[in-house]
């Protein structure tokens, strides 16, 4: 039995898929002339084994995003059957007597170089396809297993090191029915993905992918963390008994779903949903999402090649408005950098990537990201109720420029008489020190705030949030993050202005009275956990929760403030 982290909460029984990237070695030791042919076979057989997978992976992609986006992989057919590509190769091969794999490497490193010094951004971009076309021909070449998570033909548990986003927005969701994983925690963004997508993840578990083999068959428990590898038949059994009993539970709390999240005392909190992409919405309005209170941008810009245009921004911001029929949705602008990065931007090397050139950064620094990412919204804002925030905000100049930005903006559709919501709200993340602090001058300038927890931590604390060493020193109820919670909710209503939380501190069941009693106005969470929570405020008497949070905030230990909100939580049953 091993355990981890429990990300994502459910139970499922099946077959593990070991997702382990091999690393690719070269060969780079001379060949005799009675080789020289055998390496050119070698070639050949690699690319004609490469273009059949490219074939399969285009058609796939037809039937599952259209004509139009499968384009891109006749492009990779195009470009790796080149007959320049192959001339350069061979001419290697007999030349210079090396490996094909060798051949293959330096050939096409040259090319990567020469379209990235170029001007052009269109060709540059380029660089990321001649990349992956050669990465495919070595593996090949090398008999290394290419595992495409997008083509899992059976139902599997996936077990790997890490995910990252891009891998996870890539996974064919129909097929992978959970995931284990040796890092993370669980405000990791392969723990909030899980959740986001409803597959149940247990991550953090250190050295899972030296414990199991591909094919073995798994219990996954991620309701109470525990994995099984090649369980007994009395073990089966014994879990099949606790799927079903959660399974009920879960009933039961979903017939909360329409309810209002309302104390019994009458303090109303609104309930909204994270979500990345059209389907979390279908989700969002499944578990009873009284709003969208975090639509993930990036996603939008993740795993493909290209920027994606004002238009298709355009179209997901409009089917989703429409979809939430006239609730509020709260659309943050990109939120690219720190752990996810896009193929064809290029992202400085950097010591410390969270603090460095990311979110707001990256949108100010690229304009014409910025300027149709607000366009997009502002013409969807014509088909619902839709907000704009600013991720990663750490001064009134920010707010100052990118308020100029969207007037800008306003202008332009006002010209091309373009209709859209002119009294949009707009708002921005509090997920640095920075902004708390100035809180109070911030919120003359914005309509809201949201508070995003798992950054806020870390930045306060000093401690990265998927560092495994220093894990226990990631505590979101530290009094300094209490404190400075307690401080942006107060300059918030101080202002007649709101605010929300849509970290992961937002579901967390044992912080929600200590939330309710410090006033926060709204709770945005992944859509699994909605039940829940409106369960426990339905439990809540506002003015005790009030209490419990004057004397929580006046305490300095993190064990005092654990065991006055342990010792409430029991005494009023919430749990």
């Amino acid at each position: 039995m091993i355990s981890g982290i429990s990300a994502s909460p459910g139970i499922v029984f099946g077959t593990a898929l070991l997702f382990k990237e091999k690393k690719i070695k070269i060969n780079k030791n001379k060949i005799s002339d009675k080789n020289i042919q055998i390496e050119i076979n070698k070639f050949f057989q690699a690319r004609k084994k490469s273009s059949q997978q490219l074939c399969e992976i285009k058609n796939q992609a037809k039937k599952k995003f259209g004509k139009k986006k499968s384009s891109i992989f006749k492009g990779h057919i195009l470009l790796l059957e080149d007959e320049e590509l192959e001339t350069e190769i061979i001419s290697l091969i007999k030349k210079k007597k090396i490996t094909a794999d060798f051949a293959i490497e330096k050939i096409i490193q040259e090319q990567i170089q020469t379209l990235e010094d170029l001007k052009d951004e269109y060709l540059k971009n380029r660089s990321i396809d001649i990349r992956d076309i050669g990465n495919r021909l070595l593996k090949n070449i090398l008999h290394i297993p290419i595992i495409d998570l997008n083509n899992i033909k059976k139902k599997v548990i996936l077990i790997t090191k890490d995910l990252t986003p891009s891998q996870t927005t890539q996974m064919n969701l129909k097929k992978i029915i959970g995931f284990i994983t040796d890092l993370g925690g669980v405000t990791s963004h392969t723990s909030i993905m899980a959740r986001s997508l409803e597959i149940p993840a247990i991550v953090g578990t250190k050295n899972i992918t030296k414990k199991v083999q591909n094919g073995d068959f798994l219990i996954l428990d991620s309701v109470h963390n525990k994995i099984i590898i090649n369980p007994s038949e009395t073990q089966i059994k014994y879990f099949k008994i606790e799927k079903k009993k959660y399974f009920n539970i879960q009933k039961k709390l979903k017939l909360l779903k329409n309810l209002p999240a309302i104390t019994i005392d009458g303090k109303k909190i609104e309930i909204g949903s994270n979500i990345g992409n059209y389907k979390d919405s279908i989700h969002a309005k499944k578990y009873g999402a009284e709003s969208i209170g975090l639509y993930r941008t990036e996603f939008l810009f993740m795993g493909r090649n290209n920027l994606p245009s004002e238009e298709e921004q355009f179209q997901a911001y409009k089917s989703i408005a429409e979809k939430m029929h006239g609730k509020s949705i709260i659309i943050r602008t990109m939120d690219i950098g720190g752990d996810k990065n896009l193929s064809y931007i290029k992202f400085p090397k950097e010591d410390n990537p969270f603090l460095g050139w990311r979110a707001i950064r990256v949108s100010i620094d690229n304009i014409n990201i910025l300027h149709d990412q607000i366009r997009a919204i502002l013409r969807a804002s014509a088909f619902g109720k839709l907000k704009i925030m600013f991720p990663m905000i750490i001064s009134m100049e920010e707010i100052s420029y990118l308020k100029k930005e969207v007037q800008k903006i306003k202008n332009q559709l006002n010209k091309e008489n373009i209709i859209f919501d002119k009294n949009i709200k707009i708002g921005i993340m509090i997920e640095t020190p920075a902004s708390a602090i100035i809180s109070k001058h911030l919120i003359q300038k914005v309509d809201f705030f949201s508070i995003g927890t798992n950054d806020l931590t870390q930045y306060t604390l000093a401690v990265d949030r998927g560092n495994e060493t220093i894990s226990k020193l990631y505590q979101p109820i530290s009094p300094s993050i209490l404190y400075l919670i307690n401080k942006v909710i107060t300059a918030s209503h101080k202002a007649k202005k709101w605010t929300g939380i849509c970290g992961e501190l937002a579901s967390n069941i044992e912080i929600t009275a200590l939330l309710v009693g410090m006033g926060i106005d709204e709770l945005s969470m992944s859509s699994i956990s909605i039940p829940i929570i409106k369960n426990i405020i339905r439990k809540i008497n506002f003015k005790k929760a009030k209490k419990l949070a004057k004397s929580v905030l006046k305490e300095n230990k993190i064990e005092k403030i654990q065991n006055l909100i342990k010792n409430f939580n029991k005494k009023e049953n919430l749990l």
